[in-house]
């Protein structure tokens, strides 16, 4: 039985009286529905799907396999944008004044020209700030892969590393204070702090090790 029908199940017994949505972990919100659901940013023609992704990307054979989102703070426009290897977790962080297509590329593209690092694959959620990825694919020789709209579980290393993140920026922060200083200091953090499963060795280590 699929995890869908689980839930599924859960909210039609609640719908009845029952009890069973209360043993749930977040059971104060209510699942999206996965089927005919709609993404309110926009829809993006001629996208490749998360399912055309290389092997060497889907299980993490190599580096330069990259999971990108957007983090936005409260009260104002500006955000972050998170990048991070899925093989070794490595992570750049970039700050934008905000959440366009503008913004995003120049940032990207600022970031990749500055590293030595490979940039092979990026799997982007469906937001309208990734609507400019073929601009980044012309220009720097990657391909960029879209996954399903709020199947956040499909970039689930963006996920984790945007959750330590969190602990130098926290919910409801403001972004307005943030610089590609701060941001850069943040990244170097995570960068340097050993990992378990990469054997206690720091994402800088694990990624040069394997270039």
């Amino acid at each position: 039985m699929s995890h869908e029908l689980i839930y599924q199940h859960i909210w039609n017994d609640k719908t009845l009286g029952g009890t069973l949505w209360k043993h749930l972990r977040q059971s104060t919100k209510k699942r999206r529905k996965r089927y005919n659901s709609k993404d309110s940013r926009g829809r993006l023609a001629a996208k490749r799907h998360i399912t055309e992704r290389p092997a060497k990307a889907e299980h993490r054979k190599e580096p330069g396999h990259w999971e990108i989102d957007t983090v936005v703070g409260r009260g104002t426009k500006h955000c972050i944008v998170t990048l991070v290897d899925r093989m070794t977790g490595y992570t750049f962080i970039g700050q934008m004044d905000d959440r366009t297509s503008e913004s995003l590329n120049v940032r990207m593209s600022k970031i990749m020209t500055r590293s030595d690092l490979p940039f092979k694959t990026i799997t982007a959620d469906n937001g309208t700030e990734f609507h400019g990825y073929a601009q980044l694919e012309k220009h720097h020789n990657c391909l960029f892969y879209f996954a399903n709209p709020y199947h956040s579980w499909e970039r689930g290393t963006n996920e984790n590393t945007n959750g330590l993140i969190r602990q130098y920026l926290p919910k409801r922060t403001s972004m307005s204070h943030v610089t590609q200083k701060l941001c850069n200091e943040i990244a170097h953090k995570l960068n340097t702090r050993p990992r378990k499963r990469l054997g206690y060795r720091t994402p800088t280590e694990y990624i040069h090790a394997h270039l």
